[in-house]
């Protein structure tokens, strides 16, 4: 039987599939403004995808903050839940997990048997985010996908002190005025990043391995700076994005 975990996050939205223990496929669009209908979209895009019928799939269960809107779903539940159900699927030694979405954070310390026993969210402001990063790659005119590998060509990362999205922005453009080098700029954003975060994640005191999900675990500048921190190496699985999804359709599964 295959299962399907669907996340609908503030600007992508996943799927994924699973059956008999093993990921069959997963899918990544863009939320845009009506998330049920992006719901419906990534669904029958990775189901064409994968050359699966309708008919063939089982259960479905919808995660994240577009869950209650995919009305097609068996069921909703919390991203919470499915980060650590979809974290323990793909390393089951896995204690701990970082997820940076694009408008919140999360730290999630998960039992032997992936189950959640302590989490610490921050969903009340952008710094932090996917979304922070984005509003700094505009201030500094730098494609997103290059931050993090230009982070670390860095020779004294900038301090970036507010917590703040739009006061951390004037702190850049005033950066940029001062003839700061954007490398340095771009390192002193993701130290921001992981002292904002690590000082969220530390209140549960988080033990290792620990694995970062989210589409922010693709920079590395970010993973660095949280390994730093946190004074522990963090994994980043080639799966982080649609790590929410794929534990959705483990949940489905009865996982």
């Amino acid at each position: 039987m295959v299962t399907i975990g669907i996340d609908i996050g503030s600007i992508s939205a996943k799927a994924a599939a699973i059956a008999k223990d093993k990921l069959l496929g997963s899918k990544v669009i863009l939320t845009g403004y009506n998330a049920r209908q992006a719901g419906m979209a990534v669904f029958e895009g990775l189901l064409k995808e994968l050359a699966i019928d309708r008919d063939a799939v089982g259960r479905i269960v919808a995660t994240g903050y577009g869950r209650n809107s995919v009305d097609f779903a068996d069921q909703a539940v919390t991203e919470i839940t499915c980060h650590a159900a979809g974290a323990h699927f793909q390393d089951p030694e896995v204690r701990a997990v970082i997820d940076i979405g694009g408008q919140d954070s999360k730290a999630i310390a998960l039992g032997p048997n992936g189950r959640v026993t302590d989490f610490a969210m921050n969903d009340k402001c952008a710094a932090g985010t996917g979304r922070f990063l984005e509003v700094m790659a505009r201030a500094l005119e730098v494609d997103l996908d290059a931050f993090g590998e230009m982070s670390l060509q860095a020779d004294e990362p900038a301090k970036i002190s507010s917590l703040c999205t739009v006061f951390a922005e004037s702190e850049v453009i005033s950066l940029i005025a001062k003839g700061a080098r954007r490398t340095n700029i771009i390192a002193g954003i993701h130290a921001s990043i992981g002292a904002r975060v690590v000082a969220m994640a530390n209140r549960l005191k988080l033990q290792a391995p620990v694995m970062m999900t989210g589409g922010v675990a693709h920079n590395i500048g970010v993973v660095k700076a949280l390994e730093d921190k946190l004074g522990l190496p963090v994994q980043v699985s080639a799966h982080a994005q649609v790590n929410g999804a794929i534990g959705a359709a483990r949940l489905a599964a009865g996982g």
